[in-house]
């Protein structure tokens, strides 16, 4: 879908290197920019399986700090379509590659720059990760608290990916649509926390309509009804039940052996008691024995997973989820495949390359550099 553009990305973890993970996916051709090995403590190194390997990717060197290393990225960032960075605000600019460099060079560019807090705000240059933005943006005071009252520790890093990430794939597509269009770039400001604002805006919008304070409890989404929880089997596996609909609800009373339930779905004076009766009824049987009772029977029913069931669960086998990669150190194991629509999976196994693999050349004398640049570039190691 997206052969032909070309992604500079400049992170090496968090939201970026996930929005370009997923626009490699849609067949964008991405470029991983780093620092040179005399800069190398600069950015962290991902484990080799994180970011699918950096699978169907290029990498290339530079050092930003040597004016001929900064020209040869600008040289390159002339022919890109889209670049993405994660620095701190005004690191970019510091180093000579801000919007305002590269969008001189190349007015077509999508500058998309992601970060926890955005591009200004009094928060702008606090160091931040997921836990902090989920924090702030009101996740963590909806969701149920753990045993000693505190806010849980989510099992997945929603701001990075969905707040983030997902945010910085749509903002880019959106401006490559219009550029499309007027054929001129744009400069993209992602922010995670604002991401984590916008997936909160059930929450967010409710109390700004009503004045209804919101937590854990406080609406059908936050667990104030035990049509919306979760209950333990009699193995100690767990089920999620969110049968939401009444037509839903009463089927599950039904299977449950409930059905003096069936008309209080929503009557805030009895739910501890159709809780308790709940958790009565889902302790007679195993979680697997109920998963194959309820789950076709329209009850809203579904098992809580552990990861190593994820992977084997005939859903994801059958959409083809989970696909195999071959690492020259680590040899062949599977990850997470394109998962998205309208990505697919491959007919082979992916060829990944060690991390100190780089295209310097390949990519070079695609933006126009000659051989003789190239060795100059590679002889004062300032690419590699």
């Amino acid at each position: 879908m997206l052969e032909g553009i070309t992604v500079l990305d400049m992170a090496s973890v968090g939201p970026a290197a996930r929005a370009s993970r997923w626009l490699a996916d849609y067949g964008a051709e991405v470029v991983k920019i780093g620092p040179v090995p005399k800069h190398g403590g600069v950015q962290i190194v991902p484990p080799f399986h994180s970011y699918g390997g950096h699978r169907d990717m290029r990498r290339l060197l530079f050092d930003l700090k040597a004016e001929a290393g900064r020209e040869a990225f600008l040289r390159v960032a002339a022919f890109a379509d889209v670049l993405i960075e994660s620095f701190r605000p005004g690191v970019m600019d510091g180093l000579g590659v801000g919007y305002d460099a590269v969008a001189g060079r190349n007015p077509r560019i999508v500058y998309c720059s992601t970060s926890g807090y955005g591009q200004d705000g009094p928060y702008a240059n606090y160091a931040g990760h997921d836990l902090n933005y989920l924090a702030l943006g009101g996740f963590l005071s909806t969701t149920q608290p753990r045993a000693d009252g505190g806010p849980p520790i989510p099992g997945a890093t929603v701001a990075d990916s969905a707040g983030g990430g997902m945010q910085a794939v749509i903002a880019i597509l959106a401006a490559l649509v219009r550029r499309s269009r007027s054929g001129t770039g744009a400069y993209l400001d992602v922010s995670a926390v604002d991401g984590v604002v916008a997936l909160m805006s059930l929450a967010i919008d409710d109390y700004l309509a009503t004045g209804a304070e919101q937590g854990p409890r406080h609406g059908l989404l936050t667990g104030r009804y035990a049509c919306y929880d979760t209950y333990e089997a009699a193995d100690g596996g767990w089920l999620s039940v969110a049968a939401i609909e009444p037509r839903f609800w009463a089927n599950l009373c039904r299977l449950l052996e409930c059905e003096q339930w069936t008309e209080h779905q929503t009557d805030d004076a009895v739910q501890d008691d159709v809780r308790a009766d709940l958790r009565v009824a889902f302790k007679t049987k195993t979680r697997d024995e109920w998963t194959a009772l309820l789950m076709p029977a329209d009850t809203c029913v579904a098992p809580v997973l552990t990861i190593p069931e994820v992977v084997a669960d005939s859903q994801f086998v059958a959409r083809r989820a989970f696909v195999e990669a071959d690492h020259p150190e680590a040899g062949r194991f599977r990850q997470t495949g394109p998962v998205l629509a309208g990505q697919g999976p491959p007919d082979r196994p992916y060829a990944l390359r060690a991390s100190t693999d780089t295209d310097v050349e390949q990519v070079l004398a695609a933006a126009g550099l000659q051989p003789e640049e190239i060795a100059e570039l590679l002889d004062a190691g300032v690419v590699a």
